[in-house]
């Protein structure tokens, strides 16, 4: 287990690592591009702003998606509500920075209510690039390949779930709701809470073959008896588990579903 845990810090901080590297060569591409009529300041201070803005962007939007995912069930919103509400508050401190820094330490002007809604709306349409950005890729694809799946530190047996139950920690218990992809892990939903474990989801879904279940989702596998409601949403159909998470069934699933008679 500790070499399990050792592996996925060392996975986070290669991610975080590459997250940064992307976010500063955007920043790079802005301060070439100069927008908001930065062109014509020198070359060397628009890479200090843009880089700067760029990772300040980062941590304003990059936990977005995260955020939205687990406050959705709690609120009883629809996950990409909660994104657009974020982008729209991030970007609105977001607004104010890129207005005020350049300015400074010389005296601020304050925008005309045109100027300033204009200011926001080219910001947001940046911020909201940069969260599908971050959504899509701590989502993952199904295809994508993934880390070796870390070896755990008690034996286990060859197959079966319990397998699977010995990668979480045992304070989660074995009442497995769903699995969820993300990125080159997948987060366990348990009744008692989620951990992310480093494997891809066609694996963890294999050492789950004795629970019946189904894959719902490219990104989602949800177990039978979690299942308390069918939310539909015109074509859009949603699993409600019974820990009030929400479950995605994608359209190219459902006829499985139904076949299964879960709708």
């Amino acid at each position: 287990m500790a070499h399990a845990e050792l592996t996925e810090r060392q996975a986070r901080l290669r991610k975080l690592l590459i997250d940064l590297a992307a976010m500063g060569a955007i920043g790079v591409v802005l301060a070439l591009i100069g927008p908001f009529g930065s062109f014509r300041e020198p070359l060397a201070l628009r890479l200090i702003v843009w880089v700067g803005f760029a990772y300040v962007g980062y941590a304003l939007y990059a936990p977005i998606d995260g955020v939205a995912q687990r406050i959705a069930p709690a609120l009883a919103l629809p996950v990409w509500a909660l994104r657009i509400a974020g982008v729209l508050l991030a970007s609105a401190f977001m607004s104010v920075l890129v207005w005020v820094l350049p300015q400074l330490p010389g005296t601020i002007r304050v925008p005309s209510l045109s100027a300033a809604m204009a200011h926001y709306f080219y910001v947001t349409v940046v911020g909201g690039m940069i969260t599908a950005l971050f959504t899509l890729g701590q989502r993952g694809t199904g295809g994508a390949p993934s880390p070796p799946v870390p070896v755990a530190a008690a034996p286990a047996p060859e197959t079966g779930p319990s397998r699977f139950f010995d990668r979480l920690p045992v304070h989660l218990g074995t009442d497995l709701l769903a699995l969820e992809m993300e990125d080159h892990y997948v987060r366990a939903h348990t009744g008692l809470g989620s951990e992310l474990v480093l494997m891809r989801l066609g694996d963890a879904i294999t050492e789950l073959d004795e629970i019946e279940g189904l894959q719902t989702h490219r990104s989602w596998w949800v177990a039978r008896d979690a299942v308390e409601e069918v939310k539909r949403d015109g074509r859009n159909l949603r699993l409600v588990l019974s820990s009030g998470l929400e479950a995605p069934v994608s359209r190219n699933r459902a006829n499985d579903l139904k076949a299964a008679g879960w709708l």
